[in-house]
C-alpha cells in the first residue's frame, strides 16, 4: 500500500506520556465545563486532569439536568480533589449551563438527549422489521435516532458556547460521534474535535496479539470513528499482519491458539478480507456492514455475546448500566469503593496539557474532512464528511494532518456510512422527518435487509414512539 510521509513513532509517543506527562508546567489555572456530568466519563476524565503535572488549579464546572446525579457528582469531584491533595481547584455546578460555563477554556460533552425507554424503541421496533442492532448508539436506526434526539441541543449548547466562551476548546465523547462532530462542523464556529478510545486500546489489543511492545510498534490509523484502518502496524520495521491475519485464520476455523481471545470475529473476518484490522469492536463494526446481521445463520457463525456482537446486548444492559454507575457513585462517596486511579489514555487531559504548555502531542481525533476549501485529510472520502485521523496538539490548538488516500476497498467502506451520516446530521439540523428517512435508505446494514417501503414505515413507527424527545420534526 501506498503511504503518505508523517511521524512515526506515535504510538511509543503516546505510551511514554502516559506514564510522565509533558515537560514542563501550566501557565495558568483552567476553566473545565463538564457538560452531561452525570456520565461515567466525568470521574475518570476529571482525574486525568486533576493528575496533570505542574497544573495550577482552576475551576471544575459541573452541568446536568438530572439534578440528583448533579448534586452526587459535585460531591464526588470534592471529595476527589481532596483525595488528591489538591487546594488549589474548585467545583461549581448548575443543570443551567449558562451559569457556570462563561470563560471556559474547555468544554466537555457528554450529554445524552433521551429517557430509558428510547434505547428499546430504538432496537426493538427496528427489530420487527429484521434489522438486528448490537449496539445501536452509532449507526442504524438506533444511531440515528440518538443523533436527531440530541444533535439539536448539542448545537444548541455551542450556540451558547460562541457567546460565553468563543475560545474554548470542545471536546465531544457524546454518540452518534460522526453525526455529532459533522452537524458541529456544519454549523458552529467553535473549534471542535471527537474523541473516542478506539484507537488507543485497538492498538493494544493489537500489540498484544502480535506478541510485541507496544512502545516499540510504528503504526497508521485513518478513516472514520469505529471504522478506522490500521494500515500499517509494524515492529522494527518487521509488518506484523502476516501475524495478526495468521492468528485470526485459526480462529475464524475454530482452532484459536488463545482461548481468551478467540472471539471479535467479525474485526477478524475484515481485516482477512479488505486487508487490514479495524478501531472498534466487532459488536459495533457489524452495524456498519451489509455482511454479518442480515441473516441468522450469519449472527451464529460471526457474532459472539456482549460486544463481540449480542443481539440486543445494549438495550438489554444499559438501563442496567445505568443504575448500577449510579449505586458505584454513592459507594464511592461513603468509602466503599475506590475513587482513585491512575491516569487514563482518554486524550481529554493529553490535549489539555499540550495545549497549555505548548508541547506537541499526537492525538487521533474526528475532525472535518476540509475545511475552507482545503484539501481533504483523506483525498478519496467526501470532503465535506467527518474523519478520525492523527491530530497534532499544541498552544494554536488541534492541528489534523492529511493522511492522503486509504486504499480504495477501504475507502469505500467508510463512504457507504458517510453518506448515511451526512443525511442523518441533515435531518437533525433541518428537523426534517423525511431526510431522516433517506438516511437510514441509505444505511449499509437497514438496506440489506429492508425495502425502502418498510425503512419508511419503520422510521415513522420510531418518530411516533419518540414524539416526546423529538421536539420540532415535521
Amino acid at each position: 500500500m501506498k503511504r503518505n510521509t508523517k511521524p512515526e513513532g506515535h504510538a511509543a509517543h503516546t505510551q511514554s506520556s502516559e506514564r510522565i506527562g509533558l515537560p514542563g508546567a501550566l501557565s495558568r489555572p483552567i476553566h473545565l465545563t463538564m457538560l452531561g456530568a452525570g456520565s461515567g466519563f466525568t470521574p475518570r476524565l476529571v482525574n486525568d486532569v486533576l493528575r496533570i503535572p505542574g497544573e495550577r488549579g482552576g475551576t471544575i464546572a459541573l452541568v446536568d439536568l438530572d439534578l440528583g446525579r448533579l448534586r452526587t457528582m459535585h460531591r464526588l469531584i470534592e471529595k476527589l480533589i481532596a483525595k488528591l491533595g489538591k487546594t488549589n481547584w474548585k467545583v461549581i455546578s448548575s443543570a443551567d449551563r449558562r451559569q457556570v460555563m462563561r470563560g471556559s477554556d474547555y468544554l466537555v460533552n457528554c450529554i445524552e438527549v433521551n429517557g430509558v425507554e428510547c434505547v428499546r424503541y430504538d432496537n426493538d421496533i427496528p427489530a420487527r422489521y429484521g434489522v438486528d442492532q448490537c449496539i445501536g448508539d452509532t449507526i442504524g436506526p438506533g444511531g440515528l435516532f440518538k443523533g436527531l434526539r440530541t444533535i439539536p441541543v448539542w448545537l444548541e449548547v455551542l450556540e451558547d458556547a460562541e457567546r460565553f466562551c468563543p475560545r474554548a476548546l470542545v471536546f465531544n465523547y457524546t454518540n452518534p460521534m460522526n453525526m455529532l462532530c459533522l452537524a458541529a462542523g456544519r454549523t458552529s464556529a467553535m473549534q471542535i474535535v471527537g474523541l473516542c478510545h478506539s484507537v488507543q486500546g485497538t492498538s493494544q489489543l493489537l500489540a498484544k496479539r502480535a506478541e510485541a511492545p507496544l512502545a516499540e510498534v510504528a503504526w497508521e490509523c485513518a478513516g472514520i470513528n469505529h471504522l478506522a484502518w490500521f494500515t500499517k502496524f509494524e515492529h522494527r520495521r518487521r509488518d506484523l499482519y502476516p501475524k495478526l491475519m495468521q492468528k485470526a485464520r485459526e480462529d475464524l476455523a475454530g482452532r484459536p491458539s488463545d482461548p481468551e481471545d478467540a472471539g471479535d470475529l467479525i474485526r477478524k473476518d475484515m481485516m482477512l478480507q479488505f486487508g487490514a484490522f479495524i478501531t472498534e469492536s466487532s459488536g459495533h463494526l457489524s452495524e456498519y456492514l451489509p455482511y454479518y446481521r442480515k441473516r441468522k445463520d450469519l449472527l451464529k457463525k460471526y457474532a459472539r455475546p456482549n460486544y463481540h456482537g449480542g443481539s440486543r446486548f445494549y438495550a438489554s444492559h444499559w438501563p442496567l448500566w445505568r443504575k448500577r454507575n449510579d449505586r458505584l457513585r454513592l459507594a464511592m462517596l461513603v468509602g466503599r469503593e475506590p475513587i482513585e486511579w491512575d491516569r487514563s489514555y482518554e486524550y481529554a487531559s493529553w490535549i489539555i496539557e499540550a495545549r497549555e504548555k505548548d508541547v506537541p502531542f499526537r492525538i487521533h481525533g474526528n475532525v472535518m474532512n476540509s475545511r475552507g476549501g482545503g484539501d481533504a485529510l483523506i483525498s478519496n472520502l467526501p470532503a465535506d464528511g467527518c474523519v478520525e485521523v492523527a491530530c497534532m496538539v499544541d498552544a494554536g490548538g488541534i492541528h489534523p494532518t492529511r493522511y492522503g488516500r486509504l486504499p480504495s476497498q477501504m475507502a469505500a467502506v467508510c463512504a457507504s456510512n458517510m453518506r448515511m451520516f451526512d443525511l442523518a446530521a441533515t435531518a437533525a439540523i433541518e428537523r426534517s422527518k423525511e431526510a431522516a428517512i433517506h438516511a437510514l435508505m441509505l444505511d449499509p446494514l437497514t438496506a440489506a435487509v429492508c425495502s425502502l417501503k418498510e425503512i419508511r414505515e419503520m422510521t415513522l413507527k420510531l418518530f411516533a414512539a419518540e414524539k416526546r424527545f423529538l421536539p420540532g420534526y415535521r
